[in-house]
């Protein structure tokens, strides 16, 4: 692989990461304060299960990315800018903001980029494609328990 490879791995990586730390500023003050007062409905999991999920599908986003990135180019890694921005844009919608009905619009649009992600990666790599597919049914499973908090509250 070839050094300018290796630099656009590293720059997927740290950019992916850096928004995942800075929403992570943003959510963390929340969890022991108006998160935790919230109603959550019984299938919400347990707080500490976040974390190693959210770092494992980070992972498998910027990964997905750069290798779309170097399959299909600069077009194809506009929309997994937009998923990144729309990921972003949910936690200081629901934690920073505490606004759980504005959340569920993104975290809507965040499923339709991910699917529209896939969609285009699937042309270029089916490996950037699958890596995708964790995250999609993650954030599929997030904007139910989303929902819910939003209707329990």
């Amino acid at each position: 692989m070839s050094r300018r490879n290796w630099i656009a791995l590293f720059v997927f990586l740290i950019v992916t990461f850096a928004v995942s730390g800075i929403a992570g500023m943003l959510t963390t003050p929340e969890i022991g304060g108006w998160y935790a007062g919230l109603k959550k409905p019984a299938f919400n999991p347990p707080n500490w299960v976040f974390g190693p999920v959210w770092t494992v599908l980070y992972l498998l986003i910027a990964i997905s990315g750069w290798l779309a990135w170097r399959a299909g180019g600069t077009r194809t890694t506009i929309f997994w800018v937009v998923q990144l921005a729309l990921n972003f844009l949910w936690s200081i919608l629901f934690f920073a903001m505490h606004r759980p009905d504005l959340a569920l619009i993104d975290i809507a649009l965040l499923v339709a980029a991910i699917v529209a992600c896939i969609a285009v990666f699937r042309r270029c790599s089916q490996a950037a494609a699958w890596l995708l597919a964790p995250y999609l049914l993650w954030t599929s499973f997030a904007a139910v328990l989303n929902f819910s908090i939003w209707q329990l509250n």
